[in-house]
């Protein structure tokens, strides 16, 4: 995730290229079933389908990789992530790793409320998503313990999920662009507003719409720029009016490809998140990697310095904000902590279930 708007773009409306870098194996995609998923509002859907990219061989020490809201598995693959850690010699070097990369649900190609739903989809939060991934994981791809999962954003929040529900299920964990308290403050009452927007838009009558509902590119506009970027990235790019107005004039004309209803049920789910409970039973070696600007989980707050004291073999890596860094869009880009990845995977002890 960088601060162009094409990559902003990307990160909020799913528009993203994989990786042309060839310096890696091939990618390899699938599709599970998981019968009779019983969501935490006690709907059940008799067929959850869960698509999923993998990258390395089965025979590899199976890293999982989580994306944020609104991604797939495709905005994990770009140069800037994948570029900088699944080749040769690289931090997880797929050669070495068996890398899963899923689409969670509602997301990329596994089941959503677009493919005929709509708004009888049943509810999902976070919970239901990791549930859904452990299943895949273990049922459907037959892994039973994991070396790392590695997770940004929506998906950093799901790694700090996965420590606490299959605490023996990894060696390590690194959630990014996240921390394990309560979902609030500016980061919930942004994603409020937005999603209030788009569905007060007569356009979007009730999920029942016949085109895209049109508020519904301000409102992406308007979170965007409020919780992603950078304070002096946009200083640098924006410093006077006719710059800032020429950046969201640009934003404003990139096409909207994302489904009003699946998009508000990916941002929805966050909304009870809140790993705070059971930090106490992480058994993983866990960094969590953060940028110092990160608009929706700024560090000035402490609330992340008080969990990070609660975790046995935890610690916090911290990107110092700089007109390179990019907000919360800055864990997007691996150069940032290439090191810090590696460094983990050769300390953190191998355990088995």
């Amino acid at each position: 995730m960088k601060a162009s708007c094409a990559a902003l773009a990307a990160v909020l409306l799913s528009v993203s290229t994989l990786a042309m870098a060839a310096d890696y194996p091939a990618l390899k995609q699938g599709d599970w079933i998981a019968k009779d998923f019983k969501f935490h509002t006690g709907e059940t859907l008799p067929e959850l389908r869960l698509h999923y990219t993998t990258v390395g061989e089965p025979g590899g020490q199976p890293v999982l990789v989580l994306h944020g809201s609104g991604g797939s598995a495709a905005s994990m693959l770009t140069p800037a992530f994948a570029g900088e850690l699944f080749g040769a010699g690289q931090p997880l070097d797929a050669s070495k790793y068996y890398i899963i990369i899923p689409d969670g649900i509602g997301h990329g190609k596994s089941s959503k409320p677009s493919d005929g739903m709509k708004t009888a989809f049943p509810k999902y939060d976070y919970d239901d998503m990791v549930e859904a991934q452990y299943r895949l994981v273990t049922e459907g791809l037959g892994v039973k313990h994991l070396r790392l999962v590695f997770g940004n954003s929506m998906g950093g929040m799901h790694t700090w999920l996965w420590g606490e529900k299959y605490p023996q299920a990894m060696d390590a964990l690194i959630p990014m662009a996240s921390q394990p308290t309560e979902m609030a403050s500016r980061n919930w009452m942004l994603r409020r507003i937005m999603l209030d927007t788009i569905r007060n838009d007569p356009d979007y009558n009730g999920g029942n719409y016949a085109s895209q509902p049109r508020m519904m590119k301000y409102a992406i506009t308007a979170y965007g720029i409020a919780s992603i970027g950078g304070t002096l990235a946009y200083q640098s790019q924006a410093p006077t009016a006719a710059k800032a107005d020429k950046i969201v004039d640009e934003r404003l004309t990139i096409p909207i490809t994302a489904d009003a209803n699946d998009f508000i049920y990916q941002w929805e789910a966050s909304h009870d998140y809140n790993a705070a409970g059971k930090l106490e039973g992480i058994e993983a070696s866990l960094l969590l990697i953060n940028s110092a600007d990160d608009e929706r989980n700024p560090p000035e707050t402490g609330v992340t310095d008080a969990a990070m004291k609660r975790i046995k073999n935890g610690k916090l890596y911290l990107i110092p904000a700089s007109t390179e860094t990019r907000g919360h869009g800055t864990t997007g880009n691996a150069k940032f902590y290439v090191e810090q990845v590696r460094q983990l995977l050769q300390t953190a002890p191998q355990r088995t279930m």
